[in-house]
């Protein structure tokens, strides 16, 4: 039997169909407005081994960035990887740790395959997405070694106020002492237009963990780099460890680019967060024009939300035609199943590359609400 649990998620890594609004990233860079910055002449490339941490000039912009130390920083093979490594150097079988529900999977599958103990801290629709500290106190005992948390968070792209984590890191200290917090931030940066970016979870404690990558709010998923962020030197070390016990180093050729982009960041940031200012506007008029067959939840930063069908216009008859629908026209969101959330609410992504290409996607998710509403049991 397989450690990892099998969810239709992947698909998103499959063939896409011609309007695909169930991912959660902008257009991607090209690698064209990478290679002269990253190599230079090319043939004086020597492809080696990297080292476990990571190359010393990526880890100081990205430290730079998160104002922490380059000694803080642990390159890794996307921020997936950082969240393996991070489950299987703190957790064993016995071990309790919290993840929050709806959440992307692979957080809470990591923490599972590890044998630990998975308590669900629920995030509903209702309440905003928002996290309730009592709830999660109750959930804190002494056998807690991981509360798992992204902000922004996906599906729905609501963050968690600073505030609010400096709480969490008390209660944790108060209840849970051997426990970790753990941030994905994976779409901090993705703000809209001029808002402004929320700072990062790093420098809230030396029992913090910052977990990001390049692949959202930069544009260069296909790079695979991502990072763990500790300020607790023997967690460090640790985590060089597992990460050359599982791949050894990243790609030199990955992290050359990667360092590439980051010397690029402000012109790659400001194009996409235009960009999805103007893509976010559109959504919330399409939302407003729908309000009979939906409602949402608006986000703080990154390229996605969560909508949710009335369930007073759409039964489970009215959900399946509402999807047949959209796969007639090539056109996909993402279930909220997916995220173990309710079935009528959908993560909507709205980072298509232009807003003329965002408006006909739309416009097919809105035949399939007309549809779907038809197709109501009875109708």
């Amino acid at each position: 039997m397989s450690r990892f649990q099998d969810n239709k998620i992947i698909s998103l890594v499959g063939k896409a169909p011609r309007f695909d609004l169930a991912e959660s990233v902008g257009p991607s860079v090209r690698l064209a407005e990478l290679l002269d910055s990253a190599f230079g002449d090319a043939a004086d490339f020597a492809l080696d081994y990297g080292t476990a941490a990571g190359s010393p000039e990526l880890r100081q912009e990205i430290a730079k960035d998160h104002g922490v130390d380059a000694d803080d920083v642990v390159v890794t093979v996307g921020g997936a990887h950082a969240l393996f490594l991070i489950a299987f150097t703190l957790c064993q079988a016995g071990d309790e740790a919290i993840v929050t529900e709806p959440v992307f999977p692979l957080p809470r599958n990591a923490v599972a395959a590890v044998g630990a103990t998975t308590r669900v801290l629920p995030l509903s629709f209702d309440t905003g997405y928002q996290v309730n500290l009592d709830a999660l106190r109750k959930l804190l005992t002494p056998q807690t070694k991981i509360v798992s948390l992204a902000s922004p968070q996906n599906p729905s792209g609501v963050a968690i106020p600073m505030s609010t984590l400096r709480e969490i890191v008390m209660m944790l200290a108060e209840h849970a002492p051997q426990a970790w917090l753990v941030v994905d931030e994976t779409y901090r940066e993705a703000a809209y237009g001029g808002d402004a970016t929320a700072p990062s979870a790093a420098r809230l404690g030396d029992r913090v963990i910052s977990v990001s990558s390049l692949s959202k709010c930069h544009g260069s998923a296909g790079l695979r780099i991502g990072w763990a962020i500790t300020r607790d030197t023997a967690l460090r070390q640790t985590l060089m460890t597992a990460k050359f016990s599982t791949v050894i180093s990243c790609s030199l050729v990955d992290e050359a680019l990667a360092l590439a982009v980051f010397r690029q960041r402000e012109r790659i940031l400001s194009e996409r967060r235009k960009l999805l200012a103007e893509n976010l506007q559109l959504v919330e008029n399409w939302v407003s024009r729908h309000s009979a067959f939906i409602e949402w939840v608006r986000p703080d930063a990154g390229a996605l939300c969560c909508v949710r069908l009335k369930r007073e216009v759409f039964d489970a008859a009215g959900i399946e035609g509402f999807y047949a629908t959209l796969t007639k026209f090539s056109a996909r969101v993402a279930p909220g199943p997916w995220f173990e959330d309710d079935p009528w609410v959908f993560r909507l992504g709205f980072g298509l590359p232009t807003l003329t290409h965002l408006a006909i996607a739309l416009e097919c998710v809105s035949v399939a609400l007309a549809q779907g509403s038809a197709d109501r049991t009875g109708v």
